[in-house]
């Protein structure tokens, strides 16, 4: 069967892939950015690969009417803090009227438990979705989770952040809300187990794991399960701002999806049954058997998937296309080279920069300036990298987006998204036996000038020696 996959470079998307393809389906991925989907080697020739914006009418056309099925993965929570529930009734949209066209038998949405009457905007937008869909002539099957746990989920990366770095705790009272965690991997088994099966065509089911928690137990389970004593004080006076800028502050996550998930953490997400189970033969596993799957990916540096190479984890908005070529004309530019020893040693140094190996020289200002940022409302450095030593377009690094990474190449480009007064690019080749290192930075208006000036002292140190240690 041919299967449309939306929302293909997101957290569910590149998981359930695999999955489909194991089950000998050919898939069709629709991307916004053909330059953010990277398609591994023992996907490539199995996979047909479309643009699409489902916010612009005119590129759906790009969708193969012979389609069997579709998955619809796309959720927003970026870009604007007032309109995104907007976008995402359009995107829906656009989307039904499409999927109508062409032969497709069922349409798969994965949203939110809903079962408050006093919903958060987030879950608001996603039962409207939902609405949107149902709707269409092609019946539709929707799973509502709650929260996902998976190593590179946003729930499990938020409460990891929380608990490593913080033995006490003074918390909103929303933490002693309940919840119904899921493991991803049962997400993933509902999901595909769902596809072509006719008993679940126009319903709407509920999944969730055994247990019901609140989230401070779910920090202590957490604690519990990496030999951590932490404690958890729980006070009534923390208003929804001020939790926002808390996990903001403490965690990586963005401010824009700090407040969105601090609007629907004051719901109860619980299952109101689980009459899916015993159709599809599903038994969730326990948190604690989640938590336990999660960091053993985390530990073994398999991570899938993660929320933070997503574009809401930064401020890219546009095409990865849109930046790649790095400009010269009005750009200060400090260019540094030196001939390489060993190509192999300085590919993988490169490879392996950010995250928790550092830059090599001089981490402390560069911790500095993550810190700077995210005062600023930037990003700041806490993102990390998804995988310690595989870096593909699209990612997250730290600070930076990366634009192209190719290896048998030997070039590297990242684009900054930290708070800048211009846009700034860091860039990597090796061209013969000699590597060349250059960070470009484009001002805007005589803050960006100064901006340039005033932390030109410190490139000379900092970026001669990150160039040394790329090569020995």
């Amino acid at each position: 069967m041919k299967i449309l996959l939306t929302g293909a470079t997101g957290y569910i998307g590149k998981r359930i892939l695999p999955i489909l393809l194991a089950q000998g389906h050919d898939v069709v991925c629709s991307v916004r950015d053909k330059n953010r989907f990277y398609v591994p080697e023992d996907f490539q020739g199995k996979i047909q690969v479309v643009e699409v914006d489902f916010l612009d009418k005119s590129t759906l056309v790009n969708i193969p009417a012979d389609i069997d099925a579709a998955f619809y993965l796309i959720h927003s929570m970026s870009g604007s803090d007032t309109n995104y529930d907007e976008l995402e009734s359009i995107s829906a949209a656009n989307f039904s009227e499409r999927i109508n066209q062409t032969q497709a038998q069922q349409i798969l949405y994965l949203s939110g438990i809903v079962n408050d009457k006093s919903l958060s905007k987030h879950l608001s937008s996603r039962k409207n979705v939902e609405s949107i869909l149902a709707k269409s002539k092609v019946p539709l099957t929707t799973l509502r989770a709650g929260i996902i746990v998976g190593s590179g989920s946003a729930s499990f990366e938020i409460i990891r952040d929380l608990v490593n770095k913080l033995p006490v705790m003074i918390t909103p009272k929303w933490l002693n809300t309940k919840c119904q965690p899921i493991a991803i991997n049962d997400v993933l088994e509902f999901l595909s187990k769902s596809l072509f099966n006719t008993l679940t065509y126009n319903q709407s089911f509920d999944i969730g794991g055994p247990d019901i928690l609140t989230y401070k137990q779910m920090l202590l389970a957490f604690a519990e399960a990496k030999n951590l004593k932490r404690y958890i004080f729980t006070i009534p006076v923390m208003t929804p701002k001020l939790s926002s800028y808390w996990l903001y502050f403490v965690t990586s996550t963005s401010y824009k999806l700090a407040t969105a998930l601090v609007s629907s953490m004051k719901v109860e997400v619980i299952c109101s049954d689980h009459r899916i189970n015993d159709l599809l033969g599903v038994q969730p596993i326990s948190y604690k058997e989640a938590l336990s799957r999660a960091l053993l990916k985390v530990d073994e540096d398999k991570v899938a998937s993660s929320w933070k190479d997503s574009l809401i984890s930064g401020r890219l908005s546009q095409r990865l296309s849109s930046h790649i070529k790095v400009p010269k004309k009005g750009c200060y530019i400090d260019r540094r080279k030196k001939e390489i020893l060993d190509r192999d040693y300085t590919i993988n140094q490169i490879w392996s920069i950010g995250g928790d190996t550092g830059w090599y020289y001089g981490d402390w200002l560069w911790s500095l300036r993550g810190f700077i940022d995210k005062l600023f409302g930037g990003v700041g450095s806490r993102r990390g990298r998804t995988n310690k030593h595989n870096i593909y377009p699209g990612d997250a690094l730290d600070f930076w987006r990366v634009l192209y990474a190719n290896k048998k190449e030997g070039k590297l480009i990242l684009y900054a998204e930290m708070k800048l007064p211009g846009e700034a690019w860091l860039e990597f080749k090796i061209i013969h036996n000699t590597l060349y290192q250059a960070a470009t930075f484009k001002p805007k208006g005589i803050l960006g000038k100064l901006y340039w000036y005033s932390v030109l002292p410190f490139h000379g140190f900092i970026f001669n020696g990150m160039l040394n240690k790329l090569i020995k």
